[in-house]
């Protein structure tokens, strides 16, 4: 069997259909952002409650211990950018995913304090490994013009994973106990990521003869083909877009995961109903899928810094909403509007980078943006607590991440236009 005919024709379309393999590349992200989120992300909260019930640490032990994760994976995410600029990805994914697995399986014979922060420390280095960093710089190196929707799409997986995998862990380790539960969820990181990955997953769309989108690949006068446009990793992050940009999505991400931390506990004092803060969680996740989807598809129209602006506005608008609201469908109501903007803002982060800097050093570009992140997610949740305490109420607290999303506005707006770092061509 040729190399062509192994894994598609030379037009980039796999044997006996009419797609374009990029999307197979898309399928194969949401798969593995899916099971990442699911086992990962959004089981940390189950992992504390787990440690805390089981094991007699803490919460506030084992609150720095999950705050470790973050750091973790901040940090390790800018060796793994370096390694999908130089290798395979598959490798890294393959690599991350085997990581989180030793990882999880480990959490069954924690019973030290060092040992507790040990697997958030490695938990967190596989996590990098296999999640958004490859799977956002996979999609950005298949597709340009549709990279919105090929974008929004794949990272469905991040709210799919919480959804279909993180109750099916709580109810393993709820009904097994973390010792036996470790196994089987050990198992999901590798059957679920590692034979996706090797299938469908290529390195780029000119493995296969083409350039993103399907597009022939841009060639010199000599034939040769052309470097990934954009500009280098050193001028990128010194320029004001980077730097203010980054610092808005730092108080962006730290009202939207404080609020999200928070938002189960607000819904079920004011309705009076933990049914109700169930509803609220599910119906947030539903409009961050059905949003995110939407926003994808507009910005093939619409200009991304124009986009997240008015998402922030929005987000700030649902967060005073939030506030304010004392009945069951005033809560529902905000819960809708805010899930709006949950998964838009974490999709148009990646975007924007990739339309503002190119290709050329997106992978190292992203991760360092990232590591900054962490401060914005970690800060989140104890920022809202502590207000909650000091203030007796989400009221003001709710209030201030308001302001901190009106923060992000502004800075957004003094960073400047997005494209503004490449000229027209595309190119430094």
């Amino acid at each position: 069997m040729s190399a062509e005919s192994a894994i598609g024709r030379s037009d980039g379309q796999p044997p006996g259909t009419g797609l374009f393999y990029g999307w197979y590349v898309v399928a194969a992200v949401l798969v593995i952002m899916t099971v990442t989120a699911g086992l990962g992300f959004y089981n940390l909260s189950v992992y504390l409650k787990a440690f805390v019930v089981e094991r007699g640490f803490s919460v506030s032990a084992t609150s720095g211990a999950t705050a470790c994760f973050f750091i973790s994976s901040g940090i390790a995410g800018l060796g793994v950018a370096s390694l999908i600029d130089r290798y395979d990805p598959r490798w890294v994914i393959t690599a991350g995913a085997f990581m989180s697995a030793v990882a999880t399986l480990g959490a069954g014979y924690v019973s030290e304090l060092w040992q507790l922060y040990a697997f958030y420390i490695l938990f967190g280095i596989g996590y990098a490994g296999a999640a958004l960093i490859p799977g956002t710089t996979l999609v950005a190196r298949w597709f340009a013009r549709r990279r919105s929707v090929a974008l929004s799409i794949a990272s469905t997986g991040l709210s799919l994973g919480g959804i279909l995998l993180t109750p099916v862990a709580a109810k393993l380790i709820d009904g097994l106990g973390l010792q036996d539960a470790t196994p089987w969820l050990a198992a999901g990181f590798v059957i679920g990521i590692v034979p996706v990955a090797w299938l469908l997953v290529r390195p780029s769309p000119q493995a296969i003869g083409l350039g993103p989108d399907g597009d022939p690949i841009l060639r010199d006068a000599s034939g040769s083909p052309l470097p990934a446009d954009g500009i280098n990793f050193d001028a990128a992050i010194r320029s004001r877009f980077f730097v203010l940009s980054t610092v808005a999505y730092i108080f962006a991400m730290m009202a939207q995961v404080g609020v999200i931390a928070h938002q189960f506990r607000l819904v079920a004092t004011r309705s009076g109903s933990d049914d109700t803060a169930a509803l609220a969680v599910a119906t947030m996740a539903m409009a961050s899928i059905a949003g995110r989807l939407a926003g994808g598809w507009a910005l093939t129209w619409l200009p991304s810094r124009g986009f997240v602006l008015g998402l922030v506005i929005v987000q700030g608008f649902a967060l005073t909403f939030y506030a304010a609201a004392d009945s069951t469908p005033m809560l529902i109501a905000a819960t809708v509007i805010f899930g709006v903007t949950v998964g838009n803002l974490l999709m148009m982060q990646p975007l924007m980078l990739a339309e503002a800097f190119g290709l050329k050093a997106y992978g190292r570009i992203y991760s360092f943006n990232q590591l900054f992140m962490t401060a914005g997610v970690a800060v989140g949740p104890a920022a809202v607590g502590l207000l909650y305490e000091w203030l007796g109420g989400y009221g003001v607290a709710f209030l201030v991440m308001a302001a901190a999303s009106g923060f992000a506005f502004v800075l957004m707006m003094a960073a400047g236009p997005v494209r503004a770092l490449i000229d027209g061509t595309g190119r430094s």
